[in-house]
């Protein structure tokens, strides 16, 4: 008897905690990562490739449902081809390193929108004709990004959404500007 009302207490204790944690509103650290697919309609490339990326950030809640935080990471928005009859002659690809700010804002319990943005130092690489002149790019631009979401709350631990970032990235005459659509996993701790 003693061990079935220890086991019950215990039990109760366990279920308990992760209801006391999610009035923590998701303060803390975060790690997410994302994948989806990417668009790029800029000059002699029209085409789309499979991007992903991760971040790893901290959010302070502001409020009961909003969290504002900073974020760090890496994505790779792959490789678009140029359109046929366009003299170019190689793939651009954009890949590189995000540093921003980002929100958590919950409508409901369970229910969230999300938005971020910042400075995305992008490795670019294509090339483009000037005139008849082929102009090669192979280097690095600092631009930014930015992006907005929705998704849903499993827990104060872990969420699911659906994203759409927009990425600047312009070098030596060569503009790209990946347009992401994703889905992404969370997970806070």
């Amino acid at each position: 008897m003693k061990t079935s009302l220890l086991a019950l207490a215990l039990s109760a204790g366990l279920v308990a905690l992760p209801v006391a944690h999610a009035a923590n509103n998701h303060d803390g650290f975060f790690v997410n990562g994302n994948v989806g697919q990417s668009s790029v309609d800029k000059g002699y490339y029209d085409d789309d490739d499979t991007a992903f990326g991760a971040n790893l950030g901290y959010r302070w809640a502001v409020s009961p449902n909003a969290l504002i935080g900073i974020e760090g990471g890496y994505t790779h928005l792959g490789e678009v081809a140029p359109t046929s009859g366009s003299g170019t002659t190689t793939k651009a690809e954009v890949n590189g390193w995000t540093a921003g700010v980002n929100g958590h804002f919950n409508i409901t319990d369970n229910w969230y929108v999300s938005a971020r943005g910042g400075l995305f130092r992008a490795k670019v690489k294509g090339d483009y004709l000037d005139g008849s002149v082929p102009v090669y790019v192979n280097d690095h631009s600092n631009d930014w990004y930015a992006g907005a979401g929705f998704g849903y709350d499993f827990g104060s631990g872990f969420s699911v959404g659906l994203d759409y970032d927009v990425y600047r990235t312009e070098k030596a005459g060569l503009e790209l500007d990946p347009r992401v659509i994703s889905v992404s996993g969370e997970v806070r701790f």
